[in-house]
């Protein structure tokens, strides 16, 4: 059951306006993402300046990711019940609090309060800005939430080198004093916009609902493969490459270079899925991906670098086209749960996908875990064709008067 809502904008708002206002979420989501990389480029120096051990260190980056979990799965459908500008407001006042609190954390106990408190607020705006997003300009949906990874991914990418030269020039805490200044004054701009998103859910069964869907089971299982790829190269392609012989400064370039497909073609990725159907665009870049992450295993040095600028080509594709298949598969009043139950199921593959890509490589090398993972893709890119063939028959069915028509999933 939906309660409607008179308009997704602002009476009398202007097309510039609007458009001001998506372009300042995508600013948004791209200082979530420096807020991550930021954290993670300063772990080692966090470890030796207070006496930390690996296992320490090891928590503290577990700490945001699993509070970034619970709150995109539980806290996202708020965002579909009328709550979406309290939700943005919110995580970002939370966001600010978590650099502030590591402003002057000393303890263990401090830092990983500080991960809590960001993983939290960030997985409270997420979801609540896709649904702007996805709701604000229909006809653009692909475009706009391909421009949405890229900042995503540039503000990661952004991330490391704020706080290398800050901490270089000022000290440790200064890059966390500085993202708490941008984000108070992020937070005064996103209290003058309009955040009003589209109908909303009051059947309190959102969760339930979506994942019933076969079209929400198909961009699902399509997400897990995609996540499996990303956790299993963010845990072992420095280790691997080291392990081949190759200098800091290439593993370092090959890292950064990775990402500038998804900055340059993420917004064509997501286009080309609205307008040509998220399952023909990720079954052609999850195959492509599963290729390449399959030649990891038996390739030499050079050959795995050429590789991981295709592999990189195509995720800029999957990534925008996952989005894609979780709002065309997502009715309009749950937009935000079914964009947070996309983000939680990543975060748990990702993190899954790391922990026992490293226990293989470590036991059985690399053939084996490369090997492994591309399969695995690929049987997960099945499970989702199979299921998006039945949403399709479903809603044929529906058509030609064999089902009520409100039992067909939403395309």
């Amino acid at each position: 059951m939906t309660q409607p809502q008179d308009s997704t904008a602002p009476a009398g708002a202007t097309q510039g306006a609007a458009v001001t206002a998506l372009w300042l979420l995508f600013i948004v989501t791209g200082l979530m993402s420096i807020g991550y990389g930021i954290v993670f480029t300063l772990l080692a120096d966090i470890r030796d300046r207070f006496g930390f051990t690996d296992g320490d260190v090891g928590l503290i980056a577990f700490a945001g990711f699993a509070s970034g979990f619970a709150s995109q799965m539980f806290l996202s459908r708020f965002a579909d019940r009328g709550h979406t500008a309290l939700m943005v407001r919110i995580g970002m006042a939370i966001a600010a609090s978590s650099m502030l609190w590591m402003v002057f954390a000393t303890d263990l106990w401090q830092w990983v309060g500080g991960r809590l408190l960001f993983g939290l607020g960030t997985g409270m705006v997420a979801p609540a800005i896709r649904r702007v997003v996805i709701a604000r300009d229909p006809t653009r949906v692909g475009a706009n939430l391909g421009r949405q990874t890229a900042f995503d991914v540039g503000g990661f990418v952004l991330g490391p080198l704020i706080a290398a030269v800050l901490a270089q020039l000022i000290d440790l805490r200064a890059p966390f004093l500085f993202l708490f200044v941008t984000y108070i004054g992020v937070f005064i701009l996103i209290g003058r916009i309009d955040l009003r998103s589209g109908p909303q859910d009051v059947s309190h069964r959102a969760l339930r609902t979506l994942i019933a869907r076969p079209a929400m089971q198909s961009a699902l299982a399509a997400a897990i493969a995609f996540y499996l790829t990303i956790g299993m190269f963010e845990a072992i392609w420095a280790i691997l490459l080291r392990d081949l012989d190759a200098p800091t400064w290439l593993i370092g370039v090959t890292v950064s270079a990775f990402t500038l497909p998804m900055i340059l073609f993420a917004s064509r990725g997501g286009a080309l899925a609205q307008s040509r159907g998220p399952m023909r665009v990720l079954t052609f870049s999850i195959t492509v991906a599963a290729l390449c992450t399959f030649s990891y295993g038996i390739g030499p040095l050079w050959l795995l670098i050429v590789v991981s600028g295709i592999h990189a080509s195509a995720d800029a594709f999957t990534m925008p086209g996952n989005q894609v298949a979780v709002a065309m598969s997502s009715p309009p009043e749950q937009l935000a749960t079914g964009q947070g139950l996309l983000g939680a199921t990543g975060l748990a593959v990702a993190g899954l996908a790391a922990l026992g890509g490293s226990a293989l490589y470590g036991t059985y090398g690399r053939f084996t875990v490369f090997t492994t993972t591309a399969v695995l893709m690929m049987i997960f890119l099945v499970i989702a064709r199979l299921r998006w063939q039945a949403h399709a028959a479903s809603v044929s069915a529906a058509d030609r008067g064999i089902l009520p028509t409100d039992t067909a999933p939403t395309t």
